[in-house]
């Protein structure tokens, strides 16, 4: 069993926690991932980890509220435990001086974000950081990512804190010389990112959690097309490069089951076990 050390509500519906998990901590690195399972009915779903404390023994995660497991894991509370907890899992992100680094997220990818963007400015890397989300209620770790950023800049989809959209970054690009990204974020906002990018010809990665099963490398659900290659996101990422990613292909795949995660949610809600 690995125990909630904390819990900490960062936006309606999205939360942080952070759980006992010596040996997990021990080996992790930002860019890697969890997959946990909360009783022995439950689905295994994978979380980026957003932190790791190795004289604590703990890792923290950020969840948002979605379908029947996330609302569940939701639900618990500090002191509750979860039945599993396997990791880390996936490639460690890139971490090396490559000069100024822009390091973008969105919603409640920007945990993990703040990850990699510690790491990048401790490799002595200039670390511009942008935290965007739907509304200002859905804006999270801006107060880690200052701390963690030599800049930041904040947008919202519907402009009500700071910049109204990514289409700032034209002038940010124009005005400094950005010699790498970093993204982790919804899908439309890593391809809008990278479309971005490609045109000034900076190299790009992003954050990819596509439908994902073992965390292993063997189901082969996770599957994503990166160069017209067929890779797996749990072993060969999370990180891929974005000029290369066939996000179309990824957002029809991440559309798969939205009908039985939408009813597996109403029966969990309604306390009925769905066979």
């Amino acid at each position: 069993m690995f125990r909630i050390e904390s819990k900490r509500e960062l936006a309606p519906h999205i939360n942080l926690f952070t759980f006992s998990a010596r040996e997990v901590a021990a080996k992790t690195k930002p860019g890697q991932f969890v997959i946990l399972r909360i009783d022995k009915d439950g689905e295994r779903i994978p979380l980026t980890i957003a932190n790791a404390d190795l004289e604590k023994g703990t890792i923290s995660v950020a969840c948002h509220e979605v379908g029947k497991t996330t609302t569940q894991l939701g639900s618990l509370k500090e002191g509750d435990a979860i039945l599993n907890l396997l990791g880390p899992l996936g490639k460690p992100a890139t971490i090396k001086k490559f000069g100024t680094v822009l390091c973008v997220s969105g919603g409640v990818m920007t945990a993990p974000v703040y990850f990699k963007a510690r790491a990048l400015r401790d490799a002595g890397n200039y670390v511009i950081g942008v935290v965007g989300a739907a509304t200002k209620n859905h804006l999270i770790f801006l107060d880690e990512m200052r701390k963690a950023c030599n800049e930041l800049y904040i947008a919202t989809d519907d402009g009500s804190e700071g910049y109204e959209g990514i289409d700032f970054l034209k002038n940010l690009a124009a005005e400094k010389k950005i010699d790498y990204v970093v993204a982790g974020g919804p899908i439309l906002m890593l391809k809008a990112v990278s479309d971005f990018t490609r045109q000034y010809g900076i190299p790009t990665v992003v954050d990819l959690i596509p439908i994902m099963v073992d965390g292993m490398g063997m189901c082969g659900a996770c599957r994503v097309s990166v160069g017209g290659k067929m890779l797996f996101a749990c072993v060969d990422g999370l990180e891929f490069d974005g000029h290369q990613v066939d996000f179309d292909e990824l957002l029809a795949r991440l559309k798969t089951y939205t009908l039985q995660e939408k009813v597996a949610k109403v029966f969990w809600e309604r306390g009925e076990k769905l066979e």
